[in-house]
């Protein structure tokens, strides 16, 4: 399989990073979904926290990775061609899962600056993006946990396209993502 995309596939490159990315996800939900079992202060809590921010700055890293794949060669076709409605619904739907991979870990790392917190990333301290802030932290705080929220539903409205598109549709869109398929 080639590395880069063509007009019928995606390339192994673009096909390792979504489901890298796709994995990072589940892994930074679940640290800050799972931190609510332990009680608050405990290590076990401030451990689930740190990883949850540095896997989240690392699909903030990953995420640059993913979009020059994408721009540096072609969109596999969708065969047969879906109505130009579904085709709007991906591209929208593609930029708002772009701008949340983006977005959420700007905004923890906001977070944390304004919290006066330290900023780990496996084994190194990243700079505060802003000074300390109490109250513009309990903001940032608030947002974070919203557009995570929504997170949810675009992840699961992607999945559930890909899944209407391979059973219903029978069309190639899931299988252009998948790798050794034809």
């Amino acid at each position: 399989m080639d590395w880069k995309n063509t007009t019928s596939r995606y390339g192994s490159l673009t096909i390792g990073i979504h489901w890298l990315m796709f994995l990072l996800f589940v892994a930074v939900y679940a640290t800050i979904e799972l931190r609510d079992l332990f009680e608050k202060g405990s290590d076990p809590r401030e451990v689930l926290k740190t990883w949850h921010f540095m896997l989240g700055m690392l699909v903030f890293a990953l995420v640059w990775l993913r979009l020059a794949a994408r721009l540096s060669g072609p969109t596999p076709v969708i065969q047969p061609e879906p109505p130009n409605w579904q085709q709007l619904s991906a591209k929208l739907l593609h930029l708002a899962l772009y701008a949340l991979m983006l977005g959420l870990p700007l905004m923890g790392w906001l977070l944390l600056s304004a919290s006066g917190k330290p900023i780990p990333f496996f084994g190194l301290q990243l700079p505060a993006l802003i000074s300390e802030n109490k109250d513009l932290a309990k903001q940032i705080k608030e947002v974070h946990e919203t557009v995570g929220t929504v997170g949810y539903y675009l992840i699961g409205l992607h999945v559930a396209a890909a899944l209407y598109h391979h059973f219903i549709l029978r069309d190639n869109t899931l299988t252009r993502m998948l790798s050794g398929r034809k």
